[in-house]
């Protein structure tokens, strides 16, 4: 083979692999930071110490959430190819690009997902089993029959339920004891939806509603209003759960609802800039006002998480629900998760 048959077909090989390489969509794993609120919730109720122990299971968890969202990543770009050919942006991902070999991503899926399955065992089995239910709905999210990308309503809900998902991961990286409130659980379900709702939203009026039907079937069933409406259920929705999570649990956090407020406002105003970054939330670290919001935010949920104003006790007092005494007593009698 002379030199210059040799040059080209390694020139090949490696677009090829950086092709099965952007697949994984590693600059995603931005999303896994909802993991963080669990760990730090949990790691607050149950009294937990960040040492070492802690440390190690912090890594293996978001490794092994990184490994299976990564799989959920190389399923949707191969069977999402044909559309994502009619969206403006979408066109240019590797699989519909036609620069990556179908056999081996379908191996590429396989292997990542037991590699997130394998990291999630040497933590625990609830967080093991956590990973396998944000795996499963990728699944249930890409594949035929079912798909519910394609369902109107359920396409945003079930793409947004990987966030309580991501809860469960942080909350069991920490402990397996018990599980967190659901109030919270579905407050966080809701706010990814309302996220995930204006990323349709922001879609619908960029694309327009023809070329937006062709690209997915759910828009056919989508109007601006529709949309709109959705978003403020979901707002309201995720608020109402977690007021009922802070009366119950944790009164302090009630200061962050004003800049929780702010930032939802501010993120509703960005969804309707053109070519909006809310497409793209990976991509919003590049919005320095969002990004200073959210520091905020989770400065004070987390200042609040360890500060205790007992005053605000008094000026809402509860009846016949358990304190935050009550349940950092039973964490903290409960047995710590083994590593191995």
């Amino acid at each position: 083979m002379s030199l210059t048959t040799t040059f080209p077909l390694a020139e090949t090989s490696r677009r090829r692999f950086a092709a099965h390489v952007n697949l994984l969509r590693l600059d995603h794993s931005v999303k896994q930071i909802f993991v963080v609120p669990g760990i730090v919730i949990a790691a607050s109720l149950a009294g937990a110490a960040f040492d070492k122990a802690l440390c190690l299971r912090m890594l293996l968890g978001l490794g092994a959430v990184v490994a299976a969202a990564s799989s959920n990543y190389v399923l949707n770009e191969l069977l999402d190819a044909p559309y994502d050919r009619l969206h403006p942006s979408k066109r240019l991902r590797p699989a519909a690009c036609r620069s990556i070999s179908v056999p081996l991503a379908y191996v590429q899926w396989l292997a990542c997902a037991a590699v997130g399955f394998g990291l999630a065992l040497m933590v625990s089995w609830p967080l093991f089993l956590s990973v396998l239910g944000l795996w499963v709905m990728g699944c249930v999210y890409n594949i035929p029959p079912v798909r519910t990308k394609d369902v109107p309503y359920l396409d945003v809900l079930s793409e947004s339920i990987n966030n309580p998902i991501r809860l469960l991961v942080g909350w069991y990286i920490v402990t397996a004891a018990v599980v967190p409130p659901v109030s919270l659980l579905i407050a966080y379900w809701m706010l990814g939806a309302y996220f995930m709702a204006l990323k349709r939203f922001s879609e619908y009026r960029q694309i327009g509603r023809d070329s937006a039907m062709k690209y997915r079937r759910s828009f056919e069933y989508y109007t601006e209003q529709s949309l709109l409406t959705s978003v403020l259920f979901y707002a309201t929705t995720a608020m109402l759960f977690f007021g009922a999570f802070v009366m119950r649990y944790r009164m302090e956090m009630v200061f962050a609802f004003p800049f929780i407020a702010l930032l939802m406002a501010d993120y509703f105003k960005l969804s309707f800039v053109e070519d909006s970054p809310v497409q793209n939330p990976e991509k919003l670290y590049r919005e320095p006002r969002i990004m200073a919001l959210l520091a905020l935010c989770c400065l004070v949920l987390t200042m609040m998480l360890y500060v205790n104003l007992p005053w605000l006790a008094r000026l809402f007092p509860k009846s016949g629900v358990h304190s935050l005494a009550h349940t950092q007593v039973a964490l903290s009698s409960a047995r710590s998760p083994q590593l191995f």
